[in-house]
């Protein structure tokens, strides 16, 4: 079983964010780290790999050359591949087109199953894992605590 796992670079969530002297977020020098939610969801496949349900976890990440990070993260974390498919233009980030861009590389490779986390800490949304499901024509469950293989069904 092959599974993809979407990977968001955000600001780390156990920092706090200041507001600068121009009364705006003070964002330029803040560190960023995987996605929470992400993590765990790299974590669950991870875990199956290592139960021999799956042989193989892809992280996938849009954004910038600075998302080769957390695609560094995921990879030492126990991913056999990062994939980072880059934009350097804002808006091509937002939800829907970031699952038009993942649901064109998952066209490409095929994956048994896709996990995503249950949200963005950034823009506390939870639409990308949805919208991938709907162009690709994918099944779809939401906010799973737990998964596991009986009879060779998920």
């Amino acid at each position: 079983m092959k599974i993809l796992v979407p990977v968001k670079r955000v600001v780390d969530a156990n920092i706090k964010v200041k507001v600068g002297p121009d009364g705006k977020l003070d964002v330029a020098n803040l560190k960023h780290s995987m996605n929470p939610f992400d993590e765990i969801a790299l974590e669950q496949a991870v875990q199956m790999k290592e139960k021999g349900i799956a042989n193989e976890v892809i992280a996938v990440s849009v954004g910038d050359t600075k998302s080769q990070e957390t695609l560094r993260t995921a990879l030492a974390m126990g991913a056999d591949k990062g994939v980072l498919i880059q934009t350097d233009k804002p808006f091509e980030a937002e939800p829907l087109n970031v699952a038009k861009l993942i649901s064109a590389y998952v066209k490409q490779v095929n994956p048994d199953l896709i996990i995503c986390g249950k949200q963005a800490v950034d823009n506390d949304s939870n639409q990308v894992g949805q919208m991938i499901a709907a162009i690709c024509g994918y099944p779809q469950a939401t906010h799973a605590s737990a998964a596991a293989m009986k009879e060779g069904k998920l």
